[in-house]
């Protein structure tokens, strides 16, 4: 009995092994069926190469890539722990280690090629980076969220601009001086920007303190236009926590993470506590939704999103840092239009994505992608 019980086991772990094998193979049957492809990735573990001067960086909270294909990052010099510095002591405790420039410019292959950031005369650094974009000038803008010593939430109430050397150029806002959502020369927490090339507009996803999306003109400053959710007038009436079995929020909870804008003029602003996307047109009229992942508390679900680089940008690829996941969603098929009677409630048209990245059924209820 107990040799019989010995070779049960591995019988079964066999078997187990083979139903698995036999429904990721059905499952990519079914996608090479629907003509469906979503791109594929790989991990590269040797990118970024070393860095040089015994550095390291911290908290990554920003990656642009400018129109040479070199990748940004701006990270976190304050989020690193003491043993991680100790060549930073006095006398330095070891070899290892200083932390890095703020703003880190890479060449494709991983190479340090540039590094500047933190304070100086005639600007505000904030205290916590947060996001960073390479407009298609090649300025540099800089956000940040942190709450620091301001009694009203947030300190970092601005956002810069630089050359890509570091000059700085201009700056909009003021730390610990934002009057709520519906201050036009103050932000509060801003996460992150982008440029529009047509109408040289700086979008700013604002944010951590406030509940909208704000328009500046990108080369002086200049207030243009802000909205909050459907394209309503912001409000900074305390919602609550998020609730997944609630009606939609008519209103962006805390942080408006993104405001990225499409080859074809819409803006897909993330509302990540609501784990929903909103998109918008460029003067701030409401469009549709899209909801991912709707049982996501806390953070949230939609946290970044970006668009593949074919000139329809085919595919949306959405970061989801609570769940730890990045989804390779269809932009024309996983978005729906509110149609009649769903104005309290638009419809919910989300994809569930399979291990190979392709959209496999929708929570709308429908075996088929839900259409414009």
């Amino acid at each position: 009995m107990k040799h019989k019980s010995h070779m049960i086991a591995p019988f079964l772990a066999l078997l187990a092994g083979l139903w698995i094998a036999s429904a990721i193979l059905a499952k990519r049957a079914a996608v090479a069926a629907s003509g469906i492809e979503a791109p594929q990735f790989e991990v590269d573990p040797l990118w970024p190469k070393p860095l040089p001067n015994h550095w390291v960086i911290g908290s990554a909270v920003g990656v642009s890539v400018d129109s040479q294909d070199h990748i940004w990052i701006v990270h976190r010099t304050n989020s690193l722990e003491p043993m991680e510095l100790y060549a930073a002591a006095k006398p330095p405790a070891s070899e290892c280690c200083l932390v890095a420039p703020p703003v880190l410019e890479f060449d494709e292959q991983g190479n340090l090629i540039g590094h500047w950031g933190g304070p100086g005369d005639g600007y505000d650094w904030p205290d916590s980076n947060h996001g960073i974009t390479v407009d298609y000038k090649g300025n540099v803008w800089i956000g940040g969220n942190s709450r620091g010593p301001d009694p009203k939430g947030y300190h970092d109430n601005m956002v810069l601009k630089f050359t890509q050397s570091g000059k700085f150029l201009m700056q909009i806002g003021h730390p610990g001086k934002s009057q709520g959502s519906n201050d036009t020369e103050n932000l509060k927490g801003p996460a992150k920007l982008f440029v529009d090339k047509d109408t040289d507009e700086l979008y700013v996803a604002d944010g951590y303190g406030n509940h909208r999306v704000i328009v500046y003109d990108a080369e002086t400053g200049k207030y243009k236009r802000h909205w909050g959710a459907y394209g309503k007038k912001p409000d900074d009436t305390n919602l609550g926590p998020y609730n997944p079995n609630a009606p939609p929020a008519q209103q962006f909870r805390n942080p408006v993470h993104c405001a990225e804008l499409s080859n074809d003029g819409l803006l897909y602003v993330c509302d990540r506590p609501n784990d929903r996307i909103q998109v918008f047109k460029k003067d701030g009229a409401f469009i549709k939704e899209a909801f991912v992942a709707t049982k996501t508390l806390g953070d949230g679900s939609v946290w970044d999103i970006a668009f593949s680089k074919d000139p329809q940008q085919k595919y949306i690829f959405l970061a989801d840092g609570s769940n730890e996941k990045i989804y390779v969603l269809l932009r024309d098929t996983l978005v729906q239009r509110p149609g009649p009677g769903h104005q309290k409630r638009p419809g919910r048209c989300v994809a569930e994505i399979n291990e190979v990245g392709t959209p496999i059924s929708f929570i709308n209820g429908g075996k088929e992608p839900c259409k414009e």
